[in-house]
């Protein structure tokens, strides 16, 4: 069973619905294959703190986190991440911090990274695929 990791930016298009290529994916992947990390669940909480007056916003966001698996940080995915920002900072290609916890996380619990951020492309091993696209026949 493939498990799914999701990145912020396509949790953000499930909680707003405003990705039909999202939504037609999402319905055809049982729940228990979905998760994020606890980095998104931060990152999500991030954003709706910035917007203390979005009550509706805030709602959504809760009832997405009663829905969807969040995986803890361990001291596996802290492995992966030190070995996987020393590569990429000897490669010259460094990327931001919380996009590296979440790719090493990925790769950590060996998911499938959901995402629309081409930045996570330069990491050879991690299995990557863009929902917000149609899949290729």
């Amino acid at each position: 069973m493939t498990r799914y990791l999701l990145d912020t930016n396509i949790a953000s298009c499930i909680i707003k619905g405003n990705s039909p290529a999202v939504d037609r994916r999402l319905v055809k992947v049982p729940m228990p294959q979905l998760a994020i990390s606890t980095v998104t669940e931060g990152e999500l909480r991030f954003g709706a703190a910035r917007l203390p007056h979005a009550a509706r916003l805030h709602a959504m966001i809760e009832d997405f986190f009663l829905r969807v698996a969040i995986l803890p940080w361990d001291s596996d995915a802290a492995r992966q991440y030190g070995q996987l920002r020393a590569t990429l900072e000897r490669e010259g290609q460094p990327m931001g911090n919380l996009d590296a916890m979440i790719a090493a996380h990925t790769l950590a619990v060996n998911a499938v990274l959901v995402t629309n951020d081409h930045a996570f492309a330069r990491i050879k091993k991690l299995k990557i695929e863009d929902w917000t696209k149609a899949p290729r026949q």
